[in-house]
């Protein structure tokens, strides 16, 4: 009996023994990631969906994407075909589709227009299916991001702060409405939806210079008294200044 007893308690300990000796490639592993796939422009170059080609691929501030369901779009014979294989990130802003614009050298781009690259980064992170980094100008043979890429990341922040300063300006000076004809030529008024900015107030028209900029545009502001105090509003010439509707004569 003490036996057969000894024999249990041997198995019974080589139960949690066996488990601490379980090969450590046997388990699973819950939290790793698959690593991530780095193509040279070499390698990408080799998706441009050509015949013959390994695949449909395009880069985008160097990030890779599969965009094949797009091969109407982005294959032979596509409005957008000059974009697979490589990284055309500048082109995606400035619309210069010819050799020395199809590049991924954005240094020359401002902080707006840097917003509106990451927006055609969102879309395709939106629309198709990521496949790796593109070694070169944005991250480096490891997959780090390069000084290039933390200085557009860099600029970026302070593009989406310069939007967000005109977004609210735009909500405290909505646009005028405006009109122009031959026979009274042209007018500029506000109301309570102009600008797209529904509103319980009308306000007066107002010619706005914004800092930075050689432009003028008709703004509707609600506070004529504060208006007055502000530098960059302008009453229109021959306009009353409590008047919400403003002739221009020709212009």
């Amino acid at each position: 009996m003490d036996s057969m007893l000894g024999y249990v308690f041997v198995a019974l300990l080589s139960v949690p023994l066996a488990v601490l000796f379980i090969p450590r490639n046997w388990s699973v592993k819950y939290s790793q990631d698959p690593p991530v796939r780095l193509l040279t422009k070499r390698e990408l170059s080799l998706y441009d969906g050509k015949e013959g080609s390994r695949g449909l691929y395009l880069a985008v501030l160097g990030q890779v994407f599969d965009v094949h369901k797009g091969h109407k779009h982005y294959g032979p014979g596509g409005a957008y075909h000059f974009m697979a294989g490589k990284d055309t990130s500048l082109a995606f802003v400035t619309g210069d589709f010819t050799e020395s614009g199809l590049t991924d050298d954005v240094s020359t781009l401002s902080p707006l227009q840097l917003v509106a690259l990451y927006d055609w980064l969102a879309f395709y992170q939106r629309e198709y299916q990521a496949v790796g980094l593109l070694i070169g100008g944005f991250y480096s043979e490891t997959g780090q991001p390069t000084d290039a890429l933390l200085q557009v990341q860099s600029s970026l922040a302070e593009g989406k702060r310069l939007q967000a300063q005109t977004k609210a300006e735009m909500l405290r000076y909505p646009a005028c409405n405006s009109e122009w004809s031959a026979a009274r030529g042209g007018r500029v008024w506000c109301s309570t939806r102009s600008g797209g900015v529904v509103r319980d107030w009308t306000g007066v028209p107002r010619k706005l210079f914004s800092a930075g900029s050689h432009g003028v545009r008709c703004v509707c502001v609600e506070d004529t008294s504060a208006a007055e105090e502000d530098p960059s509003l302008q009453i229109y010439d021959g306009c009353p200044p409590h008047a919400d509707s403003c002739s221009l004569g020709d212009y």
